[in-house]
């Protein structure tokens, strides 16, 4: 199939035996090792037809060693991994800045051009679109078919009930009409994957050419007996009259550690003698944050739990079993957090930031409470009613439930594959 043919039919098994496809990423950290791996899994599971190439980093193989074997035992061998040489890895601007995340995003796109081109795939999916769009948008031609997978549309933020963007983010608005105005009308586009439901809507009705699809966020649920889950919370040490509150993950800026911080400092006394709060991922990288706690439980009752290491995914979601309610209160943050899948997944409450898509997510499926977390005043309001309250008064467990199983691993990949 050249960049001007047809998408891929699976009854087709002539074009399904000369199918190549290329999954692109070179970003190692966060969410993406597990979408690579949610999709050849799937690949694998289905014994789909043709070759999987997987393009990535030397870090990536090296970090992320059980996603790599899935392709080492595949008993077809037709899933391959490739890795950018060690010179290209170092040449890759980090993103710390604006200038050097546009840098890096024509990088990128040249790097994609020639392992598209080596390879002589059909067709590549760009796990990450968003970088992708200003070089697409200046005319960049690929050397075969695309698709993507968009993960932060703002423009349409303006349609959610209460939303005031700044300056920045009305710039951001306009200059993503803009890129997508100049992207989606090309030929050699076919399908663009949004996580964010809202914003399918707003897309086709201006590119009516273009196939675009709501892709859920996968989210594999590992299930856990009781005994191991009571286990693991008495390992922790946490004392019998506390409701736990659970923040997972890196506690950076952006996920509003300090707003919450700051949130805690301001409850009562006897308040603070219910409260746990359950700190589970890589705490002692930010030392503010550790300075912080020791301030807090200096002057309130408190009890921190710090579980400072990286969980495997296979192991994360005993931690939301154990927690009462669980934290996600992000600054601003633009797109949809898996945070909110697996609390769903766990049937425990969320206290989620009020805006943009998790927002919109907590109050349509009915997840927990939603504030404006930019206000640390505000997340304390959120976290008394959850320490005076029962859980059960937070959210509704049926379309918790729904939320989560429509954010499945083989949701996931099968309307990919059934598209590219």
């Amino acid at each position: 199939m050249s960049s001007q043919g047809k998408a891929f039919d699976a009854n087709d098994t002539e074009t399904g035996s000369d199918r190549k496809i290329l999954l692109f990423d070179l970003d190692f950290t966060g969410h993406h090792a597990g979408y690579i791996q949610n999709l050849i899994r799937y690949w694998r599971d289905e014994k789909l037809p043709g070759k999987l190439y997987v393009v990535v980093t030397p870090k990536f193989v090296q970090l992320h060693t059980d996603v790599v074997k899935i392709a080492a035992d595949n008993p077809k061998n037709n899933i391959i991994f490739v890795t950018i040489s060690p010179e290209e890895e170092a040449a890759i601007k980090a993103k710390n800045s604006g200038i050097n995340r546009t840098i890096r995003s024509f990088q990128e796109w040249n790097l994609l051009c020639k392992y598209a081109s080596k390879l002589e795939v059909n067709h590549c999916l760009l796990m990450y679109f968003d970088s992708f769009q200003l070089p697409l948008s200046l005319g960049g031609k690929p050397p075969c078919a695309l698709s993507g997978i968009y993960f932060r549309p703002v423009f349409h933020y303006s349609s959610f009930e209460g939303f005031r963007p700044s300056w920045r983010e009305r710039f951001w608005q306009i200059r993503d009409k803009f890129f997508l105005s100049r992207i989606l009308g090309n030929s050699y586009f076919y399908n663009l994957f949004c996580l964010d439901p809202f914003v399918v809507a707003h897309i086709s009705k201006k590119h009516r050419e273009l196939r675009v699809m709501h892709l859920a966020d996968p989210v594999k649920i590992y299930d856990y007996p009781d005994s191991e889950i009571d286990a693991i919370k008495k390992d922790l040490g946490i004392q019998n009259n506390r409701k736990i509150f659970l923040i997972f993950g890196a506690p950076r800026k952006r996920k509003g550690i300090y707003e919450l911080l700051d949130a805690i400092s301001l409850l009562p006394s006897d308040l603070c003698e219910k409260f746990c709060l359950l700190l589970v991922g890589p705490v002692a990288s930010e030392e503010l944050v550790e300075t912080r706690i020791e301030e807090i439980s200096k002057s309130l009752p408190v009890q921190f739990v710090k579980y400072d290491k990286f969980i495997p995914d296979e192991q994360i979601q005993p931690y939301f079993q154990i927690a009462d309610f669980i934290l996600a209160p992000y600054q601003r943050h633009i797109g949809m957090s898996a945070i909110l899948v697996r609390a769903a997944g766990a049937q425990k409450p969320v206290l989620s930031s009020n805006y943009g898509l998790m927002g919109e997510m907590v109050k349509r499926y009915k997840l927990g409470i939603a504030v404006d977390s930019t206000v640390p005043s505000e997340i304390t309001k959120g976290l008394t009613q959850m320490l005076l309250e029962p859980s059960t008064k937070f959210g509704d467990i049926s379309k918790m439930k729904y939320f989560a199983e429509q954010n499945s691993p083989s949701e996931f990949g099968r309307i990919i594959f059934q598209h590219i």
